[in-house]
């Protein structure tokens, strides 16, 4: 099962051309195991999964395999979803003979399934991946919006462990009464109305401003689990963060952060970064 309270979605690397930069993605998934970090979702959250074909995602699987330190001492997450059915399904097999630590399940932009058609699909990838889950839900994204009775039959399947982004307090609410068992966690997908989510129930996170302060988006997130009080000085030192990450694309800012400190995260592939 995956353990990690906090996990950090980190971006890809990409060269100047726009392919895929393997190294400069695990450089810095090494960097923050050096802060600390315990857990990474890969090709996940940070909006480039679906630029990424099938052979980019296996070839970034196969280099995380052969990190020993990594795949032995932290909680590898990678991100499965595709506009294609079968394309989740063959990416799904792959992982279910590796060691990474779980899966998070997304569902295809633009095509807006019925809920009965994400629900074969889920199931499916869920399956034939044979890993702990977490379902991701972004209609924001997506245009499609999982809802609260899919949710509670996925959970049915004793693998599927949470979700990220459920919804509004009462989709949360409508969720944990119709639960058939225990053990199923809420991820705040980012940090942005975090204080709020936590309030009505979410209890987990998946980090974009831990790509560059992991410690202190940790440090804040826990205090925050713990109903312990924030400091004014450690209150204003989380706004500053978020203004530095949040302002603006959240994922370019990340990235030129990153790039300044040495380690090589590249670009975005167009149109993020025109302009």
């Amino acid at each position: 099962m995956l353990n990690e309270k906090i996990h950090v979605a980190v971006p890809t690397a990409f060269y100047e051309d726009e392919s895929l930069n393997i190294q400069g993605t695990i450089s810095h998934i090494k960097d923050l195991y050096k802060q600390g970090v315990k857990s990474v979702l890969v090709s996940g959250t940070t909006g480039e999964q679906h630029s990424l074909n099938l052979h980019e995602k296996m070839d970034l699987i196969n280099g995380l395999e052969i990190e020993e330190e990594l795949i032995c001492n932290m909680e590898i997450i990678f991100g499965v979803a595709s506009i294609r059915q079968k394309e989740a399904e063959q990416l799904a097999k792959k992982i279910r003979n590796t060691r990474l630590s779980g899966i998070m399940l997304g569902y295809p932009p633009y095509i807006r399934p019925t809920q009965e058609e994400a629900f074969i699909y889920a199931k499916r990838i869920i399956h034939y991946s044979n890993k702990p889950t977490i379902l991701y839900n972004n209609p924001k994204r997506t245009g499609f919006d999982l809802s609260a009775e899919s949710i509670i039959q996925l959970t049915k399947m004793n693998l599927v462990v949470g979700i990220k982004d459920a919804g509004n307090k009462e989709k949360v609410d409508s969720i944990k009464n119709g639960m058939p068992r225990g053990n199923f966690y809420f991820y705040a997908g980012g940090e942005e109305d975090l204080e709020e989510k936590v309030l009505y129930g979410y209890d987990r996170l998946s980090s974009i401003a831990g790509n560059v302060y992991p410690t202190e988006i940790s440090q804040w997130f826990q205090k925050m689990l713990m109903k312990q009080k924030i400091s004014k000085q450690e209150s204003d030192k989380i706004e500053t963060i978020m203004e530095l990450v949040y302002q603006g694309n959240a994922i370019l800012n990340v990235k030129e952060i990153i790039n300044h400190k040495g380690v090589p995260m590249g670009i975005c592939r167009s149109p993020i970064g025109n302009g």
